[in-house]
């Protein structure tokens, strides 16, 4: 997702709105600021009590009060330190936490066109790297901005009562910093941009080869992927060093401001304590104060630089909050699958594409209903549309007489029970792969009916630690036929009432499609089926068989009837008889 390049005033209120839309303990707030602020007050009587201290010491007249009160500023300022530290680092985790909860729950209501369009490195990047860019700003500058700014005002305000001369010569360096930091800050904020969308990019292309590693090595793809990641990590090295330019410039450039005050202030100081105009002591504190002074400026340019970053990284965050989620209704219909479906002049595309076009069809309920057609003729699309993983662009699809749209999101998919060819499961056990997605409690007995009736139970009861058996990433420790039972499996404990079965049988040894068949026929039983097969015993077996070619239905019925009456059905039938290997995808 592009950001499209705004203003740092307008991107700084959304920061700021982004703050104020997060929960976090509000008197964490207070507290830390509080406690900064007395430690910012403890840290302006340090130079007056050492003024005090060495006129004393020069003087031979040092009360022991003076050291006394000079040791419980510093105590006061050092605990006081520490506390605002930790409740920041408090307040900025809690933060953080905030908004990776609206991330996470915004994701996972995300439409899944979303997905279509965007890697999954880099919506983890939002997740993980600029969320922590946020708190880096909020634990490690904000706090340290707030209290640099007060010591300034009061260091100032404190000078111009010791010596007003000598305070007008160090103001006179704050406007020069001011105009070299704040274009730098603006050139940071573009930098810090590209940077992070870099790291998505290349966050992105380290979650699709790691996602596919085998993939990669199968295809000896290496190389390849060598190349793209070398030009990311070059990208970001350009960055990186574009970053460092900036920063080159502005440290050296505060430390030569602070070191020009110093010595202006050191050798008018010592002209004006030879003429005794200055007392020693005084001279001390002025030259405490300009680094009470300096040294914030000098912080202002760290402050700027996170600030322009965490800016940036929230208009990326608030990129994907802004998003719709998946609509819903906001008065709901009560799902009763007891019913036909209907798909009623329904209209698809996708990217100004057509896949769907002008669909009528009526699904009966507890019927089997199977889908032929070519490779990309809109089969699977058509259960995406059923599934409300995306929404026609006319036309509706019924349950009975209600659009299903109408009825509540989550309730409505608690009815469908959906196997695909891929069979995915997550990375856990195989019984958090069975139970996936149920938010009831399910006994053993149930867990262990399910793998019966899906003919998963005599492997999952060899394997060493039986149900709960790591599965690894995506399934990858079992076999095919094995991960098409888990998920037969998982389908049965759900007890849906509609049933899609998505090319569920392919790419299996003859022994586990056997025994996948027989889950599925289990499964299938007393439930409305769809079907997308390339098995002629499947497809024969149906109560309706549809053919789909280029998005529109070009005839329906049964086996007998469609080998009498449909060209492409006759040729399919043929083939798939004959056994013969060939470019129709079903």
């Amino acid at each position: 997702m592009k950001i499209k390049d705004k203003t740092s005033t307008f991107n700084a209120y959304h920061f700021w709105q982004l703050l104020k839309e997060t929960s976090f303990p509000k008197w964490i707030l207070v507290v830390a600021c509080i406690l900064s602020l007395l430690e910012t007050a403890a840290g302006l009587f340090v130079p007056i009590l050492t003024m005090s201290l060495v006129d004393g010491l020069a003087d031979a007249s040092l009360e022991v009060s003076i050291i006394l009160l000079l040791a419980f500023t510093f105590l006061i300022q050092t605990i006081s330190s520490g506390f605002s530290f930790f409740f920041m680092a408090f307040m900025g985790e809690s933060v953080v936490a905030s908004i990776r909860q609206r991330l996470w729950k915004k994701i996972l209501r995300l439409p899944v066109s979303y997905f279509d369009e965007h890697q999954s490195g880099d919506t983890m990047s939002r997740m993980t790297q600029d969320t922590n860019t946020v708190k880096d700003l909020i634990t490690s500058h904000f706090i340290t901005f707030i209290t640099g700014m007060i010591s300034v005002v009061g260091s100032v305000i404190l000078l111009f009562m010791i010596d007003w001369k000598m305070t007008l010569i160090m103001i006179i360096s704050v406007p020069l910093a001011i105009l070299v930091i704040f274009p730098l800050g603006q050139k940071m904020y573009k930098i810090s941009l590209n940077t992070q969308d870099e790291l998505a990019n290349f966050s992105g292309d380290l979650g699709r080869v790691l996602t596919d590693i085998r993939l990669v090595k199968a295809y000896h793809a290496e190389e390849s992927e060598m190349k793209n990641g070398k030009k990311r990590i070059r990208q970001l090295f350009q960055y990186g060093l574009k970053e460092a330019k900036v920063l080159a410039v502005i440290s050296p450039f505060m430390t030569f401001v602070m070191m020009l005050v110093l010595v202006i202030l050191i050798g008018y100081g010592g002209v004006q304590v030879a003429s005794g105009a200055l007392t020693a002591g005084a001279l001390v504190a002025i030259i405490i104060y300009m680094f009470q002074i300096v040294v914030p400026f000098t912080q202002l340019a760290s402050f700027f630089t996170a600030f322009q970053k965490a800016i940036g990284a929230t208009e990326r965050i608030q990129g994907i909050l802004r998003i719709d989620e998946e609509s819903s209704q906001d008065q709901f219909c009560v799902v009763n699958p007891v019913q036909n479906i209907e798909y009623r002049q329904l209209t698809f595309s996708y990217h100004d594409t057509p896949i769907i076009k002008d669909v009528n069809l009526q699904i009966p309920y507890g019927k089997t209903t199977a889908f032929v057609g070519p490779s990309g003729s809109g089969k699977t699309t058509l259960f995406s549309l059923l599934e409300r993983f995306y929404q026609p662009d006319k036309g509706y699809i019924l349950l009975g007489d209600i659009n299903i749209a109408q009825f509540d999101l989550k309730s409505w998919r608690s009815q469908i029970g959906y196997v695909s060819q891929e069979s995915p499961l997550m990375s856990g056990s195989i019984k958090d792969n069975i139970i996936y997605g149920i938010d009831r409690t399910v006994t053993d007995e149930e867990l262990k009916q399910a793998a019966i009736f899906a003919h998963a139970f005599d492997f999952i009861q060899n394997l060493p630690q039986g149900f709960d058996t790591e599965v690894g990433e995506r399934g990858v420790k079992l076999s095919g036929g094995q991960r098409q039972r888990i998920a037969i499996a998982r389908a049965l404990i759900r007890d849906p009432h509609i049933l899609l079965l998505d090319e569920a049988t392919s790419n299996l040894d003859s022994e586990s499609e056997l025994l996948v068949q027989l889950a599925l026929k289990k499964l299938m039983a007393g439930r409305t089926t769809l079907i997308i097969a390339h098995r002629l015993s499947t497809i024969m077996d149906a109560d309706q068989i549809v053919v789909l070619e280029a998005g529109t239905i070009t005839g329906s019925g049964t086996h007998e009837e469609l080998v009498e009456s449909h060209d492409f059905y006759q040729k399919l039938a043929k083939k798939l008889r004959a056994d013969i290997p060939h470019q129709i995808n079903l």
